[in-house]
């Protein structure tokens, strides 16, 4: 925030006129409007009347020290987003692969039998995927109270219905669960391209 801004922003809190603030300077109200308008800074003796006045320190309002630094924070918010969701997708697919391994040497070991080899292939499968669900679905909550559109949630949900039907059915049908685990995979990537289409025309 810029000098200017900020004498205006403490004289407004404070619930002063331009001339009552000049008045308790010594100076003339078009000097304070100067100030406020970016033509002309207050000399040394003023700053230290207004840190006087507004009770705060000289580096506070010259150099906007102690005040939260808005876009470097919303940049750290996105970056530490970013690395929950690299995180959270990378032990995800990681049980995907354990889960398949479990099959193939499960198989061939013949130490189960199939229904409780498919219980705990499931099993396995369950973790990643409450994992996903509950890191987009929680980040989806602050992403609400900036973009509310209930299209997007309609036609994903009806997205994610077509897919479980599809895992199911192709998965009961053909027995090859260490496969058909990749369809969620191919879920995860339309749910995204859905958003893109929709909030992207939103913000446009």
């Amino acid at each position: 925030m810029e000098l200017n801004e900020k004498l205006l922003k403490l004289r407004k809190e404070k619930g002063l006129s331009q001339e009552e603030f000049a008045d308790s300077l010594g100076v003339t109200r078009q000097t304070v409007s100067k100030w406020e308008t970016k033509e002309s800074k207050p000399d040394i003796d003023k700053i230290e009347a207004i840190c006087r006045l507004y009770n705060i320190s000289a580096s506070k309002l010259l150099f906007n020290e102690g005040e939260p630094e808005e876009g470097k924070n919303k940049t750290q918010t996105l970056e530490n987003n970013k690395k929950k969701t690299a995180l959270v997708l990378s032990v995800s697919i990681f049980m995907y692969f354990l889960s398949v391994c479990f099959i193939i040497v499960a198989s061939s070991m013949k130490v189960f039998s199939d229904e409780v080899m498919v219980s705990i292939f499931l099993l396995i499968c369950a973790i990643p995927t409450c994992l996903i669900v509950y890191h987009f679905v929680s980040n989806s909550k602050e992403k609400e109270k900036k973009i509310v559109n209930k299209k997007v949630k309609k036609i994903d949900d009806i997205v994610a219905l077509i897919f479980t039907v599809l895992y199911l059915g192709i998965s009961f049908l053909t027995h090859a669960w260490h496969i058909t685990w990749l369809i969620w995979l191919i879920y995860a990537i339309a749910q995204e391209i859905i958003k893109l289409i929709f909030e992207g025309d939103k913000d446009e």
